[in-house]
């Protein structure tokens, strides 16, 4: 009998270096990867899940010229209001989990896929441990973070701070976590040594 094919969570930080992870996954092992940030872009489209229930809740005027709901747009009328992010994320939240359970549903009929990787921003505070396997964290020391925001991103320090407090701390990321990846120093291939281990001692190869 073929053995159930396991599903592992990626979560940590903004700006903890997850894409890195997510394609070494994808490239090394051939690892489905589901992001819930681009399966929720998918959502909005019009004709899918959540566009009808947006449009309604926040108006047309966050249209763009062809219909589509303009991102900057619905992102500048949202996140000055604690409710209207509420709101959004109660229409968003569970259409995306949903639709990441139907993706590994219908992926697990494929050979070629040895195990599942799903990433999502709030993936701890959205109970995707009901739907994964395990949660591993992406760990980077927050000073180190910070300066790669500020390159990568032109954030200044300020908003970097503004994230972090908007995020769960260290203890609780590793409170809720099976696995540590320390990705901390420059040489990525240490990070790489890290997944591998994990992978093997928790049994998703």
């Amino acid at each position: 009998m073929e053995r159930r094919k396991k599903i592992l969570g990626i979560t940590g930080a903004v700006g903890a270096g997850k894409s890195t992870v997510l394609s070494y996954l994808e490239g090394r092992y051939h690892a489905k990867v589901i992001q819930a940030d681009l399966v929720a872009h998918e959502l909005m489209k019009p004709g899918c899940a959540c566009y009808e229930a947006i449009v309604e809740q926040f108006g047309r005027e966050i249209l763009s010229a062809d219909g589509q709901i303009d991102r900057r747009k619905l992102s500048d009328l949202v996140f000055c209001s604690s409710d209207r992010i509420l709101t959004l994320n109660q229409i968003v939240h569970p259409a995306v989990k949903e639709e990441i359970k139907r993706r590994i549903e219908e992926g697990s009929q494929e050979e070629e896929i040895p195990f599942f990787v799903v990433e999502a921003a709030l993936l701890i505070e959205d109970h995707y441990e009901k739907v994964c396997d395990e949660i591993w964290y992406l760990y980077v020391d927050e000073e180190t973070r910070a300066r790669r925001l500020m390159v990568s991103r032109g954030y200044t320090r300020e908003k970097v701070e503004e994230i972090r407090k908007k995020q769960l701390s260290d203890e609780e990321f590793r409170s809720h976590c099976q696995f540590v990846v320390d990705n901390t120093g420059e040489i990525v291939e240490n990070t790489y040594e890290q997944i591998d281990r994990g992978l093997i001692e928790h049994e998703f190869l």
